[in-house]
C-alpha cells in the first residue's frame, strides 16, 4: 500500500475530513492521557467500589476533548474490556458469567461518561475529594 492510499484509508477509518485530522489526532492524544490519568487515580485511590466511577470519569474527560477524545476513550475502553475478558478468569479466578457481568457494568459506566453524563453518579461515598 503506498503512502497516499494509506492516508486515505486512515481518514476513512477515523471518519475525519482532511481539514480536521490534526485536531482529531490532538484530541485523541489528550483523551488517551485523560484515560491514563483516571486509571492511575483508580490505582492510587485503591478504593473499594470506585471502579465504575473511574471508568465514567476517564471517558467523560476524554470525550470532552472532542470527537478524537471520544474515539480514543471508546477504543481504549473496548480494548481494556477485551483484555480483562481473557485475564480475569486466569488471574482473578472469575467465571465467564462474572466477567461478562462486570464487563457489561464497566461498559455502561464508560458509555455514561462518554455521553457527557456526570461521572459522580458512580462516585462511592467516602471517596476522597482529591478524585
Amino acid at each position: 500500500m503506498n503512502l497516499s492510499t494509506g492516508i486515505i484509508f486512515c481518514f476513512l477509518i477515523l471518519g475525519v475530513s482532511s481539514q480536521r485530522w490534526g485536531t482529531f489526532l490532538k484530541e485523541a492524544g489528550q483523551g488517551a492521557k485523560d484515560m491514563w490519568r483516571a486509571y492511575q487515580d483508580m490505582k492510587e485511590a485503591n478504593y473499594r467500589g470506585a471502579d465504575k466511577y473511574f471508568h465514567a470519569r476517564g471517558n467523560y474527560d476524554a470525550a470532552r476533548r472532542g470527537p478524537g477524545g471520544a474515539w480514543a476513550a471508546k477504543v481504549i475502553s473496548n480494548a481494556r474490556e477485551t483484555i480483562q475478558g481473557i485475564t480475569d478468569p486466569l488471574f482473578k479466578g472469575m467465571t465467564r458469567d462474572q466477567v461478562r457481568e462486570d464487563s457489561k457494568a464497566d461498559q455502561f459506566a464508560n458509555e455514561w461518561g462518554r455521553s457527557g453524563k456526570d461521572p459522580n453518579h458512580f462516585r462511592p461515598a467516602g471517596l476522597p475529594d482529591k478524585y
